[in-house]
């Protein structure tokens, strides 16, 4: 079921994407379209029995084709990383302190979006599907213990902006939530600049 959703959640964006590929064509040099790659970095918010905030960084990058009237469907994929560790409990045999600390999170989806503010800027809201590697900790006074390495599938949803500086260089700002499993949740703000081929 998670592999038919995963290929689902791609075929979407592609087909859009090669339906739109005669429009991107008449529409020449259109603004906000073809390959770009983003350096991110911002705040990230893990949330399981406890919360915990941090700086995450990362690189992402996608292809967006123009579909008319301004609108702009693409797809995208990020590889990003945070220092960020969530815990809870005491350190004592009671009462053990338990803590995931976050890895590496690997992300793909589609977004939609409207170019603005006469072709500087774009708005757009994106979805996908999200895997965050954490490491799983137990400490009971006497000592840290590793209990596991997971890999935890979820879905990411996003609202964000883009600004183009030159016709090939912007900057971007987003919001995104991930809902992931073993009730871990995310929020992260997060910035970038980038570049477009």
């Amino acid at each position: 079921m998670r592999r038919f959703a995963f290929a689902a959640l791609l075929a979407a964006p592609l087909a859009l994407a090669a339906v739109a590929a005669p429009a991107a064509a008449q529409d020449g040099a259109a603004p906000f379209t073809g390959v770009h790659v983003d350096g991110l970095a911002g705040w990230d918010d893990i949330r399981n029995h406890g919360h915990s905030n941090d700086f995450m960084y990362g690189i992402g990058g996608g292809y967006d084709v123009a579909m008319g009237n301004g609108i702009r469907v693409g797809i995208d994929g990020e590889v990003s990383g945070s220092n960020n560790k969530s815990c809870y409990g005491a350190k004592t045999a009671e009462d053990p302190r338990f803590c995931a600390k976050a890895a590496r999170d690997l992300y793909v989806g589609g977004r939609v979006g409207k170019v603005v503010a006469g072709g500087r800027g774009l708005l757009y809201a994106s979805a996908g599907y999200t895997n965050a590697r954490v490491k799983l900790t137990e400490n009971d006074g006497d000592g840290q213990f590793t209990l596991a390495h997971d890999n935890l599938d979820g879905v990411r949803l996003g609202v964000g902006g883009e600004y183009g500086l030159t016709r090939n260089t912007f900057l971007k700002a987003e919001y995104r939530y991930s809902n992931y499993e073993q009730g871990f949740t995310r929020n992260q703000l997060v910035g970038g600049f980038g570049v477009r081929f």
